[in-house]
């Protein structure tokens, strides 16, 4: 089985994430023009209660395999490796195979009572069965990701999203003639198809890796019975159940945080369809925009949690602390140059992207603590690795007690309304984040060097000033043409103050180009 080291991991996700997003903008764009804005309403309508019971089933389970993987392989105990990829695949394919059979048998019950258009109980149907496949490629990705070995999870993304693109459309036009509902059900099939072909490719991959993998002497392969089967459910669950309870924090968390913006808004005098409307701005104009980084975070994330696991198994505190660099820094660096010119450009940004200047302004308020974002994913995913998921959900749990007490004290007052909303969403992301720093740095003893913050800081000043005086100054008579020149020098400049700062050193960019060669070949 072919190991990564953490740079390479990463990178290999980061472009599987890139591929993906830009994928991704086909069946958005597309499939509008074959079912329209009601059929897309019945497709998305159950979404939100198949996202809760993915919690449920899967929740912590990936990230816990690939911690007690990773430490496994540290240890070359193979048997352990085996029990706990078994105990995994038993404990997620029984809760797939219990949840989907009562999504199906309850799905009348389900749609008459919990959505509001009852049309959605064809595509409720076509749903349920993806609880299952998820639940067996969630345990395969988690062991490939222990054995930090990015490819099988990076192909069964990139193969899901190209299945998932051409089913979506080739099933909504099939079913197009009989209705709209069986149209969003035909979307919905292309969705599990898509399912179903990722979980194809990891089987694949695993039965492969099973034959590839060198045959260990009996003496290396270690036993069950330092870690018993008991032992190792005990850890995985020890492990999962925390992570589990820190996602279902944050989706009550979200659901509560629609409810209560429209009630704070409607108390400001705001109208309940136009505070909808303002919310679904925020929701779905801003945070789009302010997440175009999170591949990168997310890539960092899932290769720093085995990373950090089989360094702290060997105790190499010195490895720990450089991969926790490492990551920092290059979520630091990355991300710098998006916020940058999300506060500098955000109204024409919004006028081009959705045609809505307006926006812009919470695009602004939210831009700076867009840096929060991109820190907070590598810091959450350290303390998982480091047996501190518990110390993640209450941070996680404090920061949504107070956003939620802002949003309903702040946005109720008129002179603020949906801002008071983004004011609150801003504390809770910094809150969080700085949560996070402290308890990794009261648990490993962390530091960053202030000189890196403020090479960063200093590169960001100048790209936006630079952004700023090409947008501002009227040298063309086209806003377009001087938004375009705006974000390719910004962008430029950016690159080469990174380069005169030293923000990316020889060796990174030595790693970058070895990879390179590597998937090229």
């Amino acid at each position: 089985m072919t190991k990564q080291t953490f740079i390479q991991g990463t990178m290999i996700l980061l472009a599987a994430g890139i591929v993906n997003r830009i994928l991704g903008f086909i069946p958005r764009i597309a499939l509008p023009r074959i079912i329209g804005p009601e059929g897309i309403g019945l497709y998305q309508m159950g979404y939100p209660f198949l996202i809760v019971v993915l919690t449920l089933v899967t929740g912590g389970i990936p990230i816990a395999i690939a911690k007690l993987v990773a430490e496994a392989e540290a240890e070359n105990n193979e048997a352990r490796i085996r029990s706990i990829l078994k105990i995994s695949m038993t404990i997620c394919a029984t809760l797939g195979l219990l949840f989907t059979a009562g999504c199906l048998l309850a799905a009348k019950w389900i749609t008459a009572h919990l959505f509001t258009d009852p049309r959605v109980y064809y595509t409720f149907l076509c749903m349920s069965p993806i609880i299952l496949f998820v639940s067996i490629s969630a345990v395969y990705r988690g062991y490939f990701q222990g054995r930090q070995n990015m490819i099988p999870t990076a192909l069964s993304q990139v193969v899901e999203t190209l299945v998932r693109i051409v089913t979506i459309l080739a099933f909504a036009y099939w079913l197009m003639p009989y209705g709209l509902e069986y149209a969003a059900a035909g979307a919905m099939i292309g969705v599990m198809v898509g399912e179903i072909a990722a979980t194809l490719v990891l089987m694949s991959q695993y039965a492969a890796a099973r034959k590839l993998r060198p045959a260990f002497p009996k003496s290396k392969i270690g036993s069950v019975a330092a870690y018993g089967r008991l032992s190792n459910l005990k850890q995985l669950l020890s492990i999962a159940v925390p992570v589990t309870g820190s996602k279902l924090v944050g989706s009550c968390s979200y659901f509560l945080e629609s409810i209560l913006t429209v009630q704070s808004l409607a108390a400001a005098g705001i109208a309940t369809k136009l505070a909808t409307a303002q919310y679904g701005a925020l929701q779905g104009m801003v945070f789009p925009i302010l997440l175009l980084p999170s591949a990168l975070t997310y890539s960092l994330s899932v290769s720093l949690i085995p990373s950090l696991s089989e360094a702290a198994a060997q105790n190499d505190m010195k490895t720990i602390h450089s991969r926790l660099h490492q990551s920092l820094r290059l979520a630091l660096v990355t991300g710098a140059p998006f916020a940058t010119l999300m506060f500098v450009l955000a109204e024409p940004l919004c006028l081009y992207m959705y045609n809505q200047s307006d926006v812009g302004t919470m695009l602004k308020m939210m831009a700076p603590i867009a840096m929060f974002i991109y820190l907070q994913a590598p810091l959450q995913a350290a303390l998982q690795a480091l047996d501190r998921p518990g110390t993640a959900l209450v941070n996680t749990l404090t920061g949504s007690v107070v956003k939620l007490t802002c949003i309903y004290w702040v946005a109720s007052m008129p002179s603020f309304g949906i801002l008071g909303v983004v004011l609150a969403i801003n504390l809770n992301i910094v809150l969080v984040t700085l949560l996070h720093w402290q308890s990794v740095v009261r648990l490993l003893k962390f530091r960053m060097e202030m000189l890196d913050f403020a090479k960063v800081g200093a590169a960001m000043a100048l790209t936006g000033i630079a952004s700023y005086l090409v947008m501002s100054v009227p040298w063309s008579d086209s806003n377009l043409l001087r938004f375009l020149s705006a974000c390719t020098l910004g962008g430029g400049l950016y690159l080469l103050l990174t380069v005169v700062f030293r923000l990316v050193d020889k060796s990174d960019l030595l790693r970058i180009f070895t990879l390179g060669r590597k998937i090229w070949r």
